[in-house]
Formats: C-alpha cells, sequence, structure tokens
C-alpha cells in the first residue's frame, strides 16, 4: 500500500514539474517570481507554496542584499586606485636612504599601517568632528584589509642568509641562490642548502615556508635541525613577500601555486628524492591548502596554521568586547563581508576560501601539527579543529609560548624523529648534536674540530660573512659569550660569525608588535582610537558621547559618515 501511495505522489512531482517547466524537481530552484506567479494563478492567497520553500527564498534574498550592501560599504572605505598608486609613490619613492640604528624594524613599508595613516592625515579633519570619526575608521579599515593582503614586507641582505659555503659538525654544506618563475610570471627568489658529501646521488628534502611579513631567513633557526639530519633544506620567498615579486600576499590561497612552482623545480632535478613541508603560520596553511592535490609529499610539520580564515576575522572583531569596546552582534558578520569584498577587488581572491579545514578532511599526508599554549593570535583551538577532521596518520605536540615565541627542544627533537620515518633516512646519514649545542643556531657556529675554519668558494675569504643570527620566536637574544662557552667546554669548535652581518630575524613575521598594531587598526576600524595600551575606556565614552549627542544630525552626512555610525552605533 505504502509503495502504491508513493508512485502516486512521484507521478504527481513529475506532472508539476512538467506543467510548470521545473527541471530541478524543486520549486525554490528555478525562477522563483514565475513559478509564484504558476502555482498561484487563480488564488487570492499569496502563501500556497510550501512554508519552507518560502523560508529558503526569504533567507537567499536577505543573503544577497547583505552582500550588496556589504560591497557597498566596503567600496566607500576602500582606498581607490589613484589613491593607492599615489601611496605606493610615496612608499617607493620617499623612503629614507640607508640604514639607522639596530633599534629601527627591519621591515619594508609596504602595507605599512603608519605609511596610510601618515599618508591620510596630510588634511586631518578637526579633532572630534564626525569627519575625524569617519577618517579614523576608514584608515582602520584599509589597515585591516593591508594587514590580509599587503603586510610589512621583510627586508634583509643577501649575507643575512649566511656563508654560501660552510662547516657543520666536519661536514661541507653550500647554499645555491637562484629564482623560479610561477605560472603567475611572478619571480621567486629561492636558496638550496646541500651536503658536499653524499652517499646516494638523490637525497630527502625539507621544503621550508615562511609566515606572514616574513621571508626565507625565517628557515636559519632550522637549519642545524635539518641538516644534521642528513637532508637537503629549500626556503623561498612568497610572493609579495621579502625579495620575490607581487604586490599581494593571500594567506595561502595563490602561494600554494608557488609551492607547486617550487615542488615542481625540485621533482624535475636529479639530486632531490623524497620531499617534505615543514611550514609556520600562513606557511603551514599553505601545506594543508596542497597537500589533498599531491599525496607524494613524505609528511608534513604544521606549526600554528588557522583553520579557517573567515573565522579567524571572526575571532579579531569579537576581541574587541574583551577591551570594553561595545561591538553590536552584527558588526562583526557586516565587516568580514566588508572585507571580503574589499579583498576580492584588491587582491582577486575570496577569503571564504582559504580555508585549510575544507582541505584537512581530503588530506592523508603524515602529518605533525604543532600549537603554542598561549597563542592568543592564532588559538590552538585551530589546529586542535585541523587535528581532529585530518584524513591522514597526524599528531599533534602543544609547547609552551605563544605565537611567536621560541619552540623548545623538545618540538625540534620531535620534528627529527617524525622526519626521519617520514622521509625514511638512514641512521648513518646523521650528524650528533651534542646537547650543550643550541639548536636554534645557524650550523656554520658549529664548524667541527676536524677541520675549523674554512675559506669561502665563493669568495676566497675566510669566514667573513658568517654571522649570529637569533630565532625568530626566542624572546630574548643568544647570549654569544654563554653559548660559546657551552660549546668550549664540550669540547665543541665553535664560531661566533660577525656582528655587522647579523640580522634580528625576531623583527620578522607575526610578531606582538605586529599584533598589536592590527588590533589597533581593529579599534579605529570600529571608531576607537586605541594607543599601545589599548586604552579603550576612555575612547570607548569618547565616541559613545560623539555618537549620543555631539554629531551632526544624520540626515545632513555623507553616505561614508553615515555607514561609519551605523556600523558603531549599539
Amino acid at each position: 500500500m505504502g509503495n502504491d501511495q508513493s508512485s502516486v505522489l512521484d507521478e504527481e512531482r513529475k506532472m508539476l514539474e512538467s506543467i510548470y517547466q521545473i527541471s530541478e524537481g524543486r520549486l525554490d530552484t528555478a525562477d522563483h517570481a514565475e513559478v509564484n506567479s504558476k502555482v498561484n494563478a487563480g488564488t487570492a492567497a499569496p502563501n500556497c507554496q510550501p512554508s519552507h520553500t518560502l523560508r529558503e527564498i526569504e533567507e537567499e534574498r536577505r543573503r544577497r542584499q547583505e552582500e550588496e550592501e556589504a560591497e557597498r560599504l566596503a567600496g566607500l572605505l576602500d582606498i581607490n586606485d589613484s589613491q593607492h598608486a599615489d601611496y605606493l609613490a610615496r612608499r617607493d619613492g620617499g623612503g629614507e636612504g640607508g640604514e639607522n640604528s639596530g633599534t629601527r624594524r627591519r621591515l619594508d613599508s609596504q602595507g605599512s599601517q603608519g605609511s596610510l595613516r601618515q599618508s591620510q592625515q596630510q588634511q586631518q579633519p578637526e579633532k572630534g568632528s564626525i569627519g575625524s570619526y569617519v577618517q579614523m575608521a576608514k584608515t582602520g579599515y584599509q589597515e585591516l584589509v593591508n594587514a590580509i593582503i599587503r603586510p610589512p614586507r621583510a627586508n634583509y641582505r643577501e649575507e643575512h642568509l649566511g656563508p654560501p659555503a660552510f662547516n657543520f659538525l666536519g661536514k661541507r654544506f653550500t647554499r645555491t641562490d637562484f629564482t623560479l618563475q610561477t605560472k603567475r610570471g611572478l619571480n621567486l627568489q629561492c636558496s638550496h642548502w646541500e651536503p658536499v658529501e653524499r652517499t646516494a646521488d638523490r637525497i630527502p628534502v625539507v621544503i621550508y615556508m615562511h609566515g606572514n611579513a616574513s621571508a626565507r631567513v625565517e628557515v636559519l633557526p632550522q637549519l642545524t635541525c635539518l641538516l644534521a639530519l642528513g637532508v637537503a633544506v629549500f626556503a623561498f620567498d612568497f610572493a609579495g613577500s621579502g625579495k620575490s615579486d607581487g604586490d599581494h600576499v593571500t594567506l595561502g590561497y595563490y602561494e600554494r601555486e608557488d609551492l607547486l612552482c617550487v615542488v615542481a623545480h625540485l621533482r624535475a632535478t636529479d639530486v632531490v628524492s623524497t620531499i617534505a613541508l615543514w611550514g609556520r603560520s600562513m606557511g603551514a596553511v599553505t601545506a594543508l591548502m596542497h597537500g589533498d592535490r599531491d599525496p607524494s609529499i613524505a609528511g608534513m610539520v604544521l606549526d600554528s596554521p588557522f583553520a579557517d580564515l573567515t573565522r579567524l576575522c571572526e575571532e579579531m572583531v569579537d576581541k574587541a568586547r574583551d577591551h570594553g569596546i561595545n561591538v553590536p552582534g552584527f558588526v562583526s558578520s557586516v565587516a568580514i563581508r566588508m572585507i571580503r569584498g574589499s579583498v576580492r577587488r584588491q587582491a582577486d581572491f575570496d577569503i571564504k576560501d582559504v580555508s585549510p579545514l575544507a582541505h584537512a578532511e581530503h588530506c592523508f599526508i603524515p602529518a605533525l601539527f604543532v600549537a603554542a599554549e598561549n597563542d592568543d593570535f592564532i588559538p590552538k583551538a585551530h589546529s586542535l579543529s585541523l587535528h581532529d577532521v585530518y584524513a591522514g596518520d597526524s599528531n599533534m605536540i602543544v609547547v609552551d609560548g605563544d605565537h611567536n615565541s621560541s619552540r623548545p627542544r623538545f618540538m625540534f627533537d620531535s620534528v627529527s624523529i617524525f622526519l626521519q620515518a617520514c622521509l625514511q633516512i638512514p641512521p648513518d646519514w646523521q650528524l650528533r648534536i651534542h646537547p650543550s649545542m643550541n639548536i636554534s643556531a645557524p650550523p656554520w657556529r658549529y664548524p667541527g674540530p676536524e677541520r675549523g675554519r674554512m675559506v669561502s668558494l665563493s669568495s676566497g675569504r675566510q669566514n667573513s660573512s658568517m654571522q649570529s643570527v637569533t630565532s625568530p620566536t626566542r624572546p630574548a637574544k643568544i647570549d654569544l659569550a654563554e653559548e660559546a662557552a657551552a660549546a668550549i667546554a664540550a669540547g665543541l669548535d665553535y664560531e661566533d660569525g660577525e656582528k655587522d652581518s647579523n640580522i634580528n630575524v625576531e623583527d620578522l613575521g607575526m610578531t606582538s608588535e605586529r599584533q598589536r598594531e592590527i588590533q589597533g587598526s581593529l579599534f579605529r576600524m570600529l571608531g576607537h582610537e586605541s594607543n599601545d595600551n589599548a586604552e579603550c575606556a576612555s575612547s570607548n565614552h569618547h565616541n559613545t558621547a560623539a555618537l549620543n549627542g555631539g554629531i551632526p544630525n544624520l540626515d545632513d552626512l555623507s553616505d561614508e559618515e553615515d555607514v561609519i555610525v551605523n556600523m558603531s552605533a549599539p
């Protein structure tokens, strides 16, 4: 009986589809207005459609309206092409020549908040006026967009990468620098570290990928750990970062194409066997977004990736509440839609497509996740989410510190064990690292007692280009005297390098200072001036008074002013 009734219903459905020309079998998938008029023809009731269908139609209509309004608001707050061209001209032509003292951050001003604020303050409205309030919010908004697509570009010199040839624990190594061109026509600056003596023609290689606002020099603290395993190391500047071409970064979206170019190059050589990936922050996101399409990758070390860019942006907006700013519930979704529109127009990608979580469930490459216990920029919950849905074999370790703090030695030990298994490295290839050695120090600090000082193969000069660097995540500079004393006491040959060629790698990447800048941009977008200590209470009081009684008649406001007031009003 039930089967007969089901057949009758199916026949009725097919007949309705034929009469009203509904190809997909559901009323809400065709032209709604036309279908509604046909279904309701000759009736006095406009609601003859099923309630769930009407609900879906109404939700879709509202969603489209919200997206169109967000696009309009974002267009009002965006700097236009001519303004950005002027800004770039000032940036490239008006910068100070020469290098200042070591206290100056070694960062280019591309996309920097300070430069943008300075350019927009040339005609500063009167303080306390609605014009100053709007300009502050507009500047903060564009700074926030720049934090995604135009972060500060890391500035370094070639000698900061260390000597092109050096000894490490009695073995010789070389570094080769060259350029690769991507399918987008952008040149990537690359470096390849290899052992000179090897027992096999092809050896494994680990590709290291840097984080946002950083560069390939970020690999230096990882070199000792990796070269001691007997593998080669490859590092490069993503497009839009370091010395590579490009005006934007995309937090993994186009960076995965850069990685594809690098992997294709390495596989075309005769010196590489298996390939592993090690990424930090944006680099880890890139590895995840590439891994599901390249199962031949042997393993991945994923340090502090975010699970989903939209989720991360929403969390950043929500953090404003933790600082005493009254953020209405709808502001978060509106702000994300606006940022999404600006990013799409300026950098040609959708932040909703930057979702490692969507790739993790299809990735079967062995993975080691690393997260910091006190990371409040990309909380460890992101790594936990990724680890929970990851399709392949995976493990996760949680370390002390925050997003940009030093990683403990046990993490490097865990990475060594993981890579040895994934890359199938013979034990006799590995070099013994003495417990007294600083695992984050560059390998040329420990040339080995058998060879002592080495003459550079490229220049013929004695070790003059050797340098002392610090880990990008260490909270304080390495005490060179203490390190040298420990090495000598252990019977190790030790060289401290030349101070003039040092680069403080701690100034690269998502530093605490950089995080405060982004937080300040967010506060300004919401109409709250923020000092280094985020004096939100006084700012909140000032802006609340302005919104409630200190501004002109809302009917007289421009579209731009109306946007800001409506976004920030409780």
